[in-house]
């Protein structure tokens, strides 16, 4: 008898969840998950798809065409308020499913890789500021730069233009882009949470006659 090789059952297993057509186009959606709040991840992911096209085309074009070239200067700005419109909605996401306890019914997995999002994309907003190469850049970077300095990472040369435009267009994305990757295909997987359930009130509270 052939032992069964219990790492290509648990591969085919995962992979019909992920790759099933039910888990991406479902048909009919829980009646709790039609509100405006259960849409502030989807208007989290919105923006950062508009982060993502915006910036491929301001690295098409170098980091200082916005300078000068009014076309690039319009995609700038919508890179610019793309990134307030993305923490604004992370933050608001971030609040909901934290006070809906999201890590209910088997999400711990699904909340981690959201509150890691957050710790990822802060330094890659902060590294987008730092190749301006206007004044204020330069002085943020000499600043953050004796932080890290302090705290022992200082082959993080932030006064490195060369380095930061790499960490800001190519790694930091690029992880980003995979830990929200996952955690939108574990939510597509395992469905949003669904509320608290409601405490019984007691009658008298209700208005009830005795």
């Amino acid at each position: 008898m052939f032992a069964v090789a219990n790492w290509t059952v648990t591969s085919k297993r995962l992979l019909s969840g992920v790759m099933s057509a039910e888990t991406w186009l479902p048909t009919e959606l829980p009646e709790y998950a039609r509100g405006f709040m259960y849409m502030l991840g989807s208007l989290t992911a919105s923006s950062f798809a508009v982060l993502v096209a915006s910036g491929i085309v301001l690295a098409m074009n170098g980091p200082a065409s916005w300078s000068y070239n009014g076309a690039v200067h319009f995609v700038a700005a919508t890179h610019f308020w793309a990134v307030q419109a993305f923490f604004f909605f992370m933050m608001l996401h971030l609040w909901r499913v934290f006070f809906t306890g999201a890590w209910r019914g088997g999400r711990g997995l699904t909340w981690l890789l959201g509150a890691i999002a957050l710790l990822v994309a802060i330094p890659t907003a902060f590294t987008g500021f730092l190749i301006n190469g206007d004044l204020y850049s330069q002085w943020n970077a000499v600043q953050a730069k004796d932080g890290l300095n302090a705290l022992g990472l200082g082959w993080v040369n932030l006064t490195n233009a060369g380095q930061m435009f790499g960490m800001h267009v190519v790694v930091l994305p690029l992880t980003l882009t995979v830990i929200i990757g996952l955690h939108i295909t574990l939510v597509r997987m395992k469905s949003v949470v669904p509320p608290y359930p409601e405490a019984d009130t007691p009658a008298l509270a209700r208005g009830d006659d005795a």
